[in-house]
């Protein structure tokens, strides 16, 4: 998938003893979207930005070693032990001096051919790490402008990491023009450099920069274009956070010296072998107690009282928590969501007029794109285009807006307006506000994103549409909202017993199947092709109800 990008010239920093003014280049293919203001909340939004920039540069997943130049020494070091042991041995020093040279001219043979592809390769990659860091980077930040804050987005390299900073207007002192969407700018290694200048005491200014819109484009070497080819599998990890934060989560508050410690103890010791998880042990009226495994080192939160059912979560990829540590000394709380053991996780931090929200995947390699398919376990009611627009024009007028109060404002059923909303989400067109419980206007890509290779590229969906048709889905207990459904699914010869449990909004809350794929995965996966083929049977159900 191929992303195209023009920037007039590159986002610029003007520094002065007393100012700092920080310009984005927006992107020039997209509609205006600009924004100028003077911060207030100054050493918060450093640390903020920088914790941003912490979630896209991270990388957890493991690094071999390059070893090109060991065994280059090592060969050498093999020629030069065994000219020492034939030394002194005129019949074995001739027989080595025949051997040598036909290693040599073998090993010679061997790096004219490998040997510069090598050196090009190390030379390269370090290079670009010391010297021009801006193209480790796979996607240049996401900037939305709206009528009540500004926020950026960002995705990690290994696609397991998601981050997002929203600021409220009241951020800013003076706040000048703006024009609501978005855009992506043009951000790179020198501009978060600049960032860490940041002081209380010198005025700074952010601007997205509308002049970029202006200027005659024919002819202009000012512009800079960008073209980034990008695996569907990113794009769609991006797509994927949105449908993970509206599913039903346990919430807890951490004090943030509660979120210190965590990180201290993390950082303080190294496990040598698993497992290497938190247990999160939640008890109705009593302090969080989290579980650092493998030592069972418990770490007791007498700060933070958890309200709520009693239960244990457990999550691992727990390094990832630290890409919080410069956010604890500006924070007033962390609120925790938490959808089950192995399932993603959501951290947001209350910095009064911003928040900062880090969400986790299960673990470093369950990433959002390729292996957590949330979008499956998501209200999926199947609403028609026409009024999927009539939804999606109606957030438009007012750029973020609640469900319940978008339902009423239409007068339409509430799932249907969940169903319509979360099919622009996955289109990239909407996203899903945690903090505010809202959903908001992002156009994630200038052009609409082709929803068939992103939302159902999944082999699992297809093979479900094959076995809706003999699926006879009952409803065996109901209440609260909530209902829970039972049907046989034949596939092939075999025949599977399924029971799923659906919310009111239509989310997938828990299922059971009898199939191999639930049993090694559970739901850390998504559902299995007959959890998802009971499903759209009963929403078919529901349609013709209708």
């Amino acid at each position: 998938m191929r992303f195209e990008y023009r920037y007039h010239g590159s986002s610029a920093v003007a520094a002065t003893p007393g100012a700092t003014s920080m310009s984005f280049v927006p992107d020039a293919y997209r509609e205006p979207t600009y924004f100028d203001g003077k911060l207030n909340l100054k050493v918060p939004f450093r640390e903020a930005i920088s914790a941003l920039h912490a979630v896209v540069v991270s990388d957890h997943r493991f690094q071999a070693r390059d070893t090109t130049a060991y065994k280059e020494w090592a060969a050498q070091r093999e020629l030069e032990e065994l000219g020492e042991l034939a030394a002194g041995q005129a019949e074995a020093a001739e027989r080595y001096s025949e051997l040598a040279a036909e290693l040599r001219t073998l090993r010679g043979q061997r790096n004219a051919i490998m040997g510069p592809f090598y050196k090009a390769q190390r030379e390269y990659f370090q290079y670009l790490y010391r010297k021009n860091r801006d193209f480790w980077w796979v996607l240049d930040p996401v900037i939305t402008v709206h009528p009540d804050q500004v926020f950026f987005e960002c995705f990690s390299r290994d696609e397991s990491s998601y981050g997002r900073l929203g600021c409220g207007y009241e951020v800013f002192d003076h706040l000048g023009d703006h024009a609501c969407g978005t855009t992506n700018v043009d951000y790179s290694m020198a501009l978060y450099q600049e960032f860490q200048k940041i002081r209380g005491y010198k005025e700074t200014r952010l601007q997205v920069d509308p002049s970029g819109f202006e200027v005659e484009t024919t002819g202009d070497e000012a512009y800079k274009e960008v073209k980034i080819d990008l695996p569907e599998s990113w794009v769609r990890g991006f797509l994927q956070v949105s449908s993970a934060m509206t599913l039903p989560m346990r919430r807890l508050e951490l004090h943030p010296m509660d979120v210190h410690n965590l990180c201290f103890l993390l950082r303080r010791k190294k496990e040598r072998n698993g497992p290497r998880s938190l247990r999160f042990l939640l008890t109705d009226g009593e302090p969080v107690r989290v579980l650092v495994e493998p030592w069972n080192h418990e770490l007791i939160c007498p700060r933070s009282i958890y309200q709520g059912q009693d239960d244990e979560i457990r999550l691992w990829g727990r390094r990832r928590l630290h890409i919080l540590e410069r956010l604890i000394p500006v924070a007033r709380r962390f609120v925790v969501h938490l959808l089950g053991t192995g399932m993603p996780s959501f951290f947001v931090a209350d910095l009064g007029d911003m928040s900062f929200t880090l969400g986790l995947s299960g673990w470093t390699r369950n990433d959002w794109s390729r292996v957590g398919n949330f979008d499956l376990m998501a209200a999926r009611t199947e609403v028609d285009s026409v009024t999927q627009r009539r939804v999606f024009d109606a957030l438009r007028e007012t750029w973020v807006e609640d469900t319940d109060d978008l339902a009423l404002r239409l007068r339409l059923d509430r799932s249907v307006v969940l169903g319509a909303l979360q099919a622009y989400a996955q289109a990239g067109r909407a996203i899903y506000d945690l903090e505010h419980q809202a959903y908001r206007v992002r156009e994630l890509t200038r052009e609409p994103l082709p929803v068939e290779s992103l939302r159902f590229a999944n082999e699992r969906e297809a093979e479900a549409s094959k076995l809706v048709a003999t699926v006879e889905p009952r409803v065996v207990e109901e209440a609260h909202g909530r209902r829970t459904l039972e049907a046989v699914v034949a596939d092939g010869h075999r025949q599977h017993q399924v029971r799923v449990q659906i919310d009111a909004d239509e989310r997938l809350v828990d299922a059971t199947c009898e199939c191999s794929f639930f049993f090694r995965n559970k739901l850390f996966q998504g559902p299995c092709c007959h959890i998802l083929a009971l499903r759209m049977a009963d929403a078919r159900r529901q349609g013709s109800r209708t």
